[in-house]
């Protein structure tokens, strides 16, 4: 079997995103390029009780290399991220929160520490495209920004990163995020953001974070 333990760690990448509440069932989707192949989650398929051959591997043109299954039906949509994009992983949520901020926001300003080192820059909301469609690909990239998030209205989140670990920290820090802004909205008072002066010093180096 071609990358068994890459399909593994793509299912459970998936069921940590439904733990978290980033999707319910079957909902939303996970891919992965490894050089001029892509792993994908197939369509309609719980994650429960997915196995490593339900995962399949395409070409990036979407030629279907092993696997019977039938891909993520937003297979379209995610070729043109891998193909448009210095990024290795995408995942597509329906996330409340960031829905919920998509129905009354069109920008999700950098509000928090955590967003600039998580997210990377304030998240954009997209026009809802329908789904399954190449067009939720093309308003990802045209709407990326310096962020790992792009909010697609009225549906959901595209996240991605240089691994599955980024594009997930940055799916549910996103999430984090719009709850904050959200309860900050129901306050009905003027909102602080970081400034550019802020974000610039926050983004110097200093001390450490994490392991080496």
């Amino acid at each position: 079997m071609l990358y068994e333990e890459k399909r593994k760690e793509l299912i459970e990448t998936a069921r940590k995103m439904e733990r978290y509440g980033l999707i319910r069932l079957s909902g939303g989707n996970i891919s992965l390029r490894i050089d001029d192949h892509v792993l994908v989650t197939p369509t309609a398929m719980s994650y429960d009780t997915m196995l490593p051959e339900d995962i399949v591997v395409l070409d990036l043109k979407g030629q279907v290399i092993d696997g019977k299954r039938r891909p993520t039906s937003d297979l379209k949509a995610i070729l043109y991220i891998l193909n448009h994009m210095d990024v290795n992983a995408v995942i597509h949520t329906h996330q409340p929160k960031a829905l919920a901020l998509s129905l009354v926001c069109d920008v999700l300003p950098m509000i928090s520490t955590t967003m600039l080192e998580e997210v990377k820059g304030q998240v954009n909301v997209a026009p809802f495209t329908i789904s399954s469609d190449e067009g939720m690909g093309i308003q990802t990239v045209e709407y990326a920004g310096d962020s790992l998030c792009v909010i697609l209205k009225n549906h959901g989140v595209m996240a991605y990163g240089k691994d599955l670990d980024q594009a997930l920290s940055a799916a549910l820090y996103l999430e984090e995020s719009c709850e904050t802004y959200l309860l900050a909205l129901g306050a009905h008072k003027p909102i602080t953001v970081l400034t550019k002066e802020q974000i610039e010093e926050e983004a110097k180096p200093r001390g450490y974070y994490g392991q080496p």
